[in-house]
């Protein structure tokens, strides 16, 4: 296998028109292939706005099948390109029962595996358990043409718990399409202290299970449906080595195509001088099953 590998990350902003969105990643998908991208990554819920900010039962009408229009559209483009696209869908599973659902489309265009978000956060203008049953697949890594893929979404990135299991299953890289963003009115040092802690938790994943975390983040101010406030999503899409060092980083305003490169054989390097694996105590770690130790 080669030991390079090259990373495209979509940072885009994204309208009401759903066609729009879908050309400009296409465009870009395309453009990351130019410069050698075996593997782009997209954003969470890439093919509209995020819908979340209000609780509105006509929104469940953006959700899709799987296989559905998206993983149609986007397989014939992976296969096109012969590269990996890592998508983010609204799955609708059944009436009455959806998901926030990455699907990763290998190579040749056929669907190499999906992860369904874990953990569904219900906070001020991000309402998703209004719209989102909790993922039932577990976290295992999706085995693609170019190695196995630690695949999660979003809220998952807060949880060392959701990185560690899927380390522990043989990930070679984390992957966190993400929608995140401030409040507009949050004052300057609370803006701060979030982008600070999203980036630092994220690297600590990486730090801890010797592996390389990728991280593709909305960008732009999407006004709420009910005109009040919204959100501004920061952008600032990375990806880091296994030992938590930047290998490029996007802006906080604008779209962006970031192009990275992993270098394979630095996790086992990392891992021999950091065996974190090795020496974890699972004998003692029976409490991390409560929900909280009384």
């Amino acid at each position: 296998m080669n030991q390079k590998l090259v990373v495209g990350i979509v940072q885009q902003s994204c309208s009401n028109d759903r066609s729009e969105n879908i050309n400009k990643s296409i465009s870009l998908i395309r453009k990351a292939v130019e410069k050698g991208a075996k593997i782009v990554v997209l954003q969470e819920l890439h093919c509209g706005p995020y819908f979340c900010q209000t609780e509105d039962t006509s929104a469940f009408d953006l959700a899709e099948a799987i296989p559905g229009p998206s993983t149609l559209e986007f397989g014939k483009i992976a296969e096109e390109l012969q590269v990996v696209i890592v998508t983010s869908l609204f799955e609708r599973r059944a009436p009455g029962l959806y998901h926030n659902t990455s699907v990763v489309l290998d190579k040749d265009g056929s669907i190499a595996g999906i992860y369904r978000k874990m953990h569904i956060p219900d906070d001020p203008g991000f309402y998703e358990k209004f719209y989102f049953t909790p993922g039932d697949l577990g976290f295992t890594p999706i085995k693609t043409s170019i190695g196995n893929l630690g695949v999660l979404v979003c809220w998952d990135q807060w949880y060392p718990e959701a990185a560690r299991m899927m380390a522990l299953a043989g990930a070679e890289m984390l992957i966190y399409p993400t929608a995140i963003g401030w409040d507009p009115t949050d004052i300057q040092e609370e803006k701060n202290r979030q982008i600070d802690a999203w980036i630092t938790i994220q690297r600590s994943h990486a730090v801890a299970n010797g592996i390389p975390v990728i991280c593709a983040n909305r960008v732009g101010l999407e006004p709420s449906p009910v005109g009040r406030g919204g959100i501004q999503f920061w952008g600032n899409s990375f990806a880091v080595g296994p030992q938590g060092e930047f290998l490029g980083r996007a802006g906080s305003d604008d779209e962006e195509l970031l192009i990275i490169e992993i270098k394979r054989n630095r996790c086992e390097e990392v891992r021999r001088i950091w065996p974190f694996l090795r020496d974890r105590r699972i004998d003692e770690f029976g409490d991390l099953l409560k929900r909280y130790r009384d």
